[in-house]
């Protein structure tokens, strides 16, 4: 028999949320990754004899690939189904853990930007959000950002395991190993619970969206994404250089390498827990006002980076950032999901995160190259902060004209 929902226009069943926590889980394993090369960056630029910004491009040429690849799973991923994208991806991260460890740079770049990133992680978490939504229409923010900490459950849990790992065997050892550890969990869960999601109602527009061609914030819809998509990339510009680099600054300051992985599991715990209350809050005050909520709260806990370098500070200022950027993702897809029709979901959102993940992949490689330049972080936290007021400039005039957008629709309706 199949679940029915209370509401006979909403989607929403107890199998929606089901197929929310496997895609959490799975997310959680696969953003495990690039985590590695964070956590392992010193030895790993030690025994290749490099400087930090060579072994750092790797973690970027994931995040790449990543973006890249995903527009194109998120086309196939209507045309064969999540589920068999979501097994080709867990494989390929094996196959790209192993090719990283197994050589040099050469390696260690193929094995993330192709098969970790293009063909691994492209295949999680832009498809599987689009997906997932798909399965909501009332509480779909609280659902997006629910299986959108997937990547702070991953930094709770894999920094001080692969920490660990790699100091008892080796970071290569720690990414061979982890690779087969993600593809054994997430292929069975992917092929058991992973299906169709349900059709709703022609007349629903909080599942369909609005009418191809409506304006976007005031804009035209392509200049709306495009102002989507900068705004993404500048925000992740300043969101990857902590998550990248934490761990080698607490080094240079003195703190130990494991407590700098904890360091970074409490970054990733906070937002984890932040995230709910963000993923609330977009569906009590849209997707947009959350972006601008959220930016301004990373602005000023990137801020905090600047200006502590003691032990204690640092965790604090830790905690707060995690506390700032968590909602900021979710926010995205929530707010593209709202101005975009259902059938452009499965393009636009990729296109949209392939500017998040740019920003990733150039902002920890960028935080890389100041830091061998000026052998110190304060500079490439500096520009953190420039990234970030540059994202503000562009969502605060978006959040000004939906609200004068709406307040021109109520008058006419009085």
């Amino acid at each position: 028999m199949t679940e029915r929902s209370p509401d006979a226009q909403s989607v929403e069943t107890g199998a929606s949320w089901t197929v929310a926590s496997v895609a959490l889980v799975i997310l959680a394993i696969g953003y495990g990754a690039p985590l590695i090369t964070a956590v392992a960056l010193k030895p790993i630029a030690a025994e290749l004899g490099t400087q930090r910004s060579e072994p750092a491009l790797a973690s970027s040429l994931s995040y790449l690939g990543a973006g890249l690849g995903g527009i194109l799973m998120g086309y196939l991923t209507d045309r064969i189904g999540i589920r068999w994208i979501v097994m080709f991806g867990a494989t390929m991260i094996a196959v790209g853990t192993w090719l990283s460890a197994s050589g040099g740079l050469a390696e260690l770049y193929i094995g993330h930007a192709v098969f970790m990133g293009a063909l691994g992680a492209a295949c999680m978490f832009s498809p599987l959000v689009t997906y997932v939504s798909r399965w909501f229409d009332r509480r779909r923010g609280t659902a997006i950002a629910l299986i959108s900490s997937g990547q702070y459950i991953a930094g709770v849990i894999w920094p001080t395991v692969i920490q660990l790992t790699a100091e008892a065997w080796g970071w290569r050892s720690a990414m061979t190993w982890f690779g087969i550890m993600a593809a054994t969990a997430v292929v069975p869960l992917a092929a058991i619970f992973l299906r169709a999601p349900p059709k709703a109602p022609a007349t629903s527009l909080a599942h369909h969206g609005p009418p191809a061609g409506s304006l976007v914030a005031g804009f035209s819809p392509n200049v709306g994404m495009a102002m989507l998509t900068f705004a993404i990339f500048c925000c992740c510009m300043t969101m990857s250089m902590p998550m990248q680099h934490l761990v080698a600054f607490c080094g240079d300051l003195g703190i130990g390498a494991t407590r700098g992985a904890i360091m970074l599991s409490v970054l990733m715990f906070s937002a984890f827990l932040a995230r709910q209350f963000w993923g609330w809050l977009s569906d009590k005050v849209g997707g947009l006002k959350t972006i601008l909520y959220g930016s301004i709260a990373q602005a000023v806990a990137m801020s905090g980076f600047l200006m502590t370098q003691d032990e204690v500070g640092l965790f604090t200022v830790s905690a707060a950032f995690g506390l700032g950027y968590a909602g900021l993702i979710p926010a995205y897809i929530l707010t593209a999901r709202a101005v975009y029709p259902i059938g452009e979901a499965n393009w636009r959102i990729p296109i949209m995160m392939f500017g998040g993940l740019l920003g990733m992949a150039g902002g920890g490689w960028a935080a890389g190259i100041l830091y061998d330049q000026f052998g110190t972080y304060g500079p490439a936290f500096a520009a953190g902060v420039a990234f970030n007021l540059l994202n503000l400039v562009v969502i605060l005039p978006m959040v000004l004209r939906e609200a004068a957008h709406r307040r021109r629709i109520s008058l006419v309706s009085a």
